[in-house]
């Protein structure tokens, strides 16, 4: 891993990830989790402040990146939950399955390796009625911005330290196993439609 991969990109990614539109969305849908719930790509951990200390019993957060991860250090010391970090990837969660009560999963199914994998993991590790609270980007369901998607993926790959544009979040889901009880896709506003389509939902395991 090189200098801009271990140190400038992941600053870049969270500055982008801590705009306020990003977190306006990350407020629709964090502050539902319950339980014990495990984070993928937990990374600078903006999520923890979202977290609803009367409904949630610890966060498991999960990354491979150690970039990313020391980002979070600070807001990891002020966690309002009870919080238990584990560097791993995605695709092989060291957690016993029928654990989690619910699973978050946001702007992460982008830079994952193999989502369609990482799904797999969280949905063996999900206890059977567990439901996994997803807000993803990913391709476009309008033709036009999916061309364009697929042209920018080669050169904002690298420049977003893993993540592609034109991953299908709903079909990645279903292919994993997943029912999609509700979903919504959108633009976020002060993005370009490239990089701005959104998918947020609830699912379970099929």
């Amino acid at each position: 891993m090189g200098f801009y991969a271990r140190h400038l990109g992941p600053r870049l990614v969270r500055c982008l990830c801590a705009m306020d539109d990003i977190r306006h969305e990350r407020e629709k849908i964090v502050p539902a989790a319950e339980g014990v719930v495990l984070e993928i790509g937990i990374g600078p951990g903006l999520n923890l402040p979202l977290y609803d200390p009367a409904k949630v019993n610890e966060v498991i957060g999960v990354d491979p990146h150690d970039g990313f991860l020391a980002l979070g250090q600070e807001r990891q010391k002020t966690s309002p939950v009870p919080l238990r970090i584990i560097q791993a990837p995605a695709e092989r969660l060291p957690l016993e399955d029928d654990t989690i009560d619910t699973a978050v999963v946001t702007y992460t199914l982008c830079s994952v390796d193999n989502p369609e994998r990482a799904l797999r993991e969280v949905r063996r590790v999900l206890k059977p009625d567990g439901r996994v609270l997803f807000l993803e980007h990913g391709l476009s369901t309008d033709e036009g911005v999916a061309r364009w998607q697929h042209r920018l993926n080669p050169v904002w790959r690298p420049l977003a330290v893993g993540c592609n544009l034109n991953r299908p979040v709903r079909e990645l889901f279903t292919r994993a196993g997943f029912r999609i009880d509700e979903a919504e896709d959108y633009y976020l506003k002060s993005a370009p439609r490239p990089i701005g389509f959104l998918c947020r939902g609830v699912a379970r395991a099929a």
